[in-house]
């Protein structure tokens, strides 16, 4: 598992291979996605900020796998066309924030998504 880290904090967890998981942070869809989405009102990502990807410690590894235990909103998933390049049956995997994201009005977000 790896994890993306943006000016020193853990942001997210992905559980694919190292070159899935670069594929993915760095993939403009993503970084679309990450400058939109705020936690306690700030973005994620400023857009310049050096997107670091490393192994997951532990404990994000733990956090990682809790949240998929707990995540049964498998049904509700929609997949994003913007990251339809990324993906590949065989690298298919799962990413989990480990800051809260701030929820969109009426959206319902636990912090796991499949892509």
């Amino acid at each position: 598992m790896f994890t993306l880290e943006i000016d020193g904090k853990a942001v997210a967890v992905i559980n694919g291979t190292e070159e899935v998981a670069r594929d993915l942070f760095t993939c403009d869809g993503f970084k679309e996605d990450i400058q939109a989405m705020t936690s306690e009102g700030r973005p994620l990502w400023n857009g310049t900020s050096e997107l670091k990807v490393r192994p997951a410690t532990e404990d994000e590894v733990e956090i990682f796998e809790d949240a998929l235990a707990e995540d049964d909103s498998d049904a509700d998933f929609e997949s994003d066309p913007r990251h339809a390049a990324a993906e590949d049956d065989e690298d298919e995997a799962d990413i989990v924030f480990l800051l809260d994201i701030d929820e969109d009005e009426g959206e319902e977000d636990d912090g796991a998504l499949n892509s």
